[in-house]
């Protein structure tokens, strides 16, 4: 039987281990925007605990053509717009993704501009916390090119990335975004992506769940700072409930 003495021991012992990582993490620059609340301490501990431990580029699974979901079900419907419906019957010839922020270059890229560029293709996971979980094959360009030809600038810390569903944005850290896996996708399964899994572009980030690769792109803020999007938690989904930091 564990005795009283040692329960209070072992619960200082994870107190202070818990304090000695989360300053760890605020010396890192590991510090959630989501840091605040009642699941504060633990978002915090989560994000720089994992970052510190796979400070490397450390690689999400990758799998088989055998190994790719029958029948991939896509969680929601594209945008109800007007501007959605005249960009897809033109087979979204008009459409642009927007680079802005902390950039030496911003720019606007076509969708045959993307596909001009250098082609990455991977078979991962998409991990869905509500159940929309499958295995597809993705094919696109690296988030990291096209940040390369913007030339981010020393200071960015973090990009931001709008749906044309006005309501959905999210956001990654600079490391996360210039990771090898992290894709603009715009096939999927040796197929233009279809509209339900974010055509014309989706930003796959394999390392994390699937509410960060958000479908249907427009525009990429390169920041140093999450404070002046939204309610300053780093995207929308910590508005909903759920984590800005969501690494599998």
């Amino acid at each position: 039987m564990i005795s009283r003495r040692k329960l209070i021991a072992s619960g200082i012992g994870v107190i202070a281990g818990g304090a000695g990582l989360t300053m760890v993490a605020r010396q890192k620059g590991l510090i959630p925007p989501d840091h605040n609340g009642i699941f504060g301490v633990g978002e915090t501990l989560t994000y720089g605990a994992q970052r510190l431990l796979t400070a490397g580029n450390s690689m999400a699974r990758e799998f088989t053509r055998a190994d790719i979901s029958q029948v991939p079900h896509p969680n929601g419907d594209p945008p109800h717009t007007d501007e959605f419906r005249q960009l897809a019957s033109r087979k979204f010839a008009d459409w642009r993704l927007n680079i802005q922020g902390l950039v030496a270059r911003p720019a606007a890229f076509s969708l045959d501009e993307l596909k001009q560029m250098p082609v990455s293709t991977q078979i991962t996971h998409l991990a869905c916390e509500e159940g929309w979980s499958y295995i597809a094959e993705w094919s696109g360009v690296r988030l990291a090119t096209i940040l390369d030809t913007a030339g981010v600038l020393p200071q960015a810390k973090y990009l931001v990335y709008f749906s044309l569903d006005a309501s959905w944005w999210d956001s990654i850290d600079l490391r996360e975004a210039m990771h090898p896996q992290t894709l603009l996708t715009y096939g999927m399964n040796g197929h233009d992506l279809p509209t339900g899994h974010g055509a014309p572009l989706r930003l796959r980030v394999p390392r994390q769940l699937g509410y960060k690769s958000v479908k249907h792109l427009s525009r990429i803020v390169v920041t140093d700072d999450l404070k002046g999007f939204g309610k300053g938690l780093g995207s929308s989904a910590p508005e909903a409930g759920f984590s800005w930091y969501a690494g599998i």
